[in-house]
């Protein structure tokens, strides 16, 4: 079990399933469906490479649970309904009309007060290992578990943000790019419930690339 925060003055053990936040030295390959593969590939990295001695740069992710709290305690489900009764992704300008309807549902919609405190929670303690302020990286993860389907690319992904503010602001943003007229569309076209599908926010500190090093490495196997 974890210790969530729950609420400010009182602490309540809860299980990763129900968590809104869960550290991603805590999450694994096994929590696809609760962080998506990026954030449960973080996860993974950090606790295999630390061994190693390898230093990967630690976070948090929002979670699956997170998101469907945000949509179900606003009503946002039946409102998304509504502008996607109509979705014709082969007309382009109906497609842009739906998806920018949707996006700005949810971003003219407030966090929970729970989500926001979770997360609130999460960046101090992250505050606290790395200094105030922490600059860090706030990236979009989709949970559909298909090895047929890809979402790279689809959502949104934010660097250098600073501040809880900004932090709120960028998690936000990363929850309403599920609807990018990208992601609608290949939703869509694949077959995809529009409502069956969640998306997870990784918030991780940057690496100084001018003090150390960093970058990305590719294996293409056949």
């Amino acid at each position: 079990m974890l210790e969530i925060l729950v609420h400010s003055d009182i602490k309540k053990p809860i299980s990763k399933e129900q968590a809104l936040v869960l550290p991603l030295s805590k999450v694994g390959i096994a929590d696809i469906s609760l962080v998506g593969s990026k954030n449960a590939s973080l996860g993974e990295m950090i606790q295999q490479l630390r061994r190693k001695g390898v230093k990967v740069p630690t976070g948090f992710a929002t979670t699956a649970c997170a998101y469907r709290y945000f949509i179900s305690s606003a009503g946002l489900e039946t409102k998304l309904r509504e502008i996607f009764a109509n979705l014709d992704v082969e007309n382009v300008t109906n497609l842009r009309q739906c998806g920018r309807k949707a996006r700005l549902l949810m971003l003219q919609t407030p966090f929970p007060q729970e989500l926001q405190k979770a997360i609130a929670l999460a960046y101090e303690n992250l505050c606290q290992n790395y200094g105030a302020d922490t600059d860090v990286a706030v990236r979009s993860s989709a949970t559909a578990q298909d090895p047929h389907a890809s979402f790279a690319g689809q959502q949104e992904t934010f660097l250098n943000v600073r501040g809880l503010e900004g932090v709120l602001e960028a998690c936000h943003k990363c929850l309403a790019s599920i609807f990018t007229d990208r992601a609608i569309s290949y939703r869509q076209i694949k077959g995809f419930d529009h409502f069956n599908i969640a998306l997870s926010v990784g918030v991780q500190k940057m690496v100084r690339s001018d003090l150390a090093t960093s970058g990305v490495r590719c294996s293409l196997r056949k």
